[in-house]
């Protein structure tokens, strides 16, 4: 089954009060992400993603959707591993912040990369799907 599918199945069965009785759901869409960035599928990332969403990267840079999606469809960025481990959900009603730890390995730009560290996303419930409106993310330093 593509990753695509399988996100916008995930975005269009959960609702509000599921995220707050079974937070494997949230966790489900985490590692869906994953999956669709192992195989640069910008579509199904685009399904998660809010509009106006940002991930601030560990140098402080940030990244707006676009900036993510276009990284998601260079092919010049292949990863071999994405992992998310200890992933912990606190849901508030209609928003759930998820904290983990992560493992990433691959090549970008012909350029070997690994690096471990911790995350943080806010998803929210709008438009009647989930979707994920901030990341945060900090390297372990080696």
């Amino acid at each position: 089954m593509k990753p695509a599918f399988i996100i916008a199945l995930f975005c269009l069965m959960i609702s509000p009060m599921a995220a707050a009785q079974d937070s494997d759901v949230i966790v489900a869409m985490e590692n869906a992400w994953n999956q669709a960035e192992l195989h640069n599928d910008a579509t199904a990332v685009e399904l998660l993603l809010t509009d106006d969403f940002v991930m601030t990267v560990a140098e402080g840079t940030l990244y707006n959707k676009a900036q993510i999606l276009a990284s998601v469809r260079d092919k010049s960025y292949h990863p071999d591993i994405l992992q998310s481990t200890g992933m912990v959900v606190h849901a508030y009603g209609n928003t759930a912040v998820v904290t983990g730890a992560y493992y990433e390995k691959g090549v970008d730009k012909g350029k070997p990369w690994e690096r471990r560290g911790r995350f943080t996303d806010t998803w929210i419930y709008l438009n009647g799907r989930w979707q994920c409106a901030a990341s945060h993310f900090s390297v372990k330093p080696k």
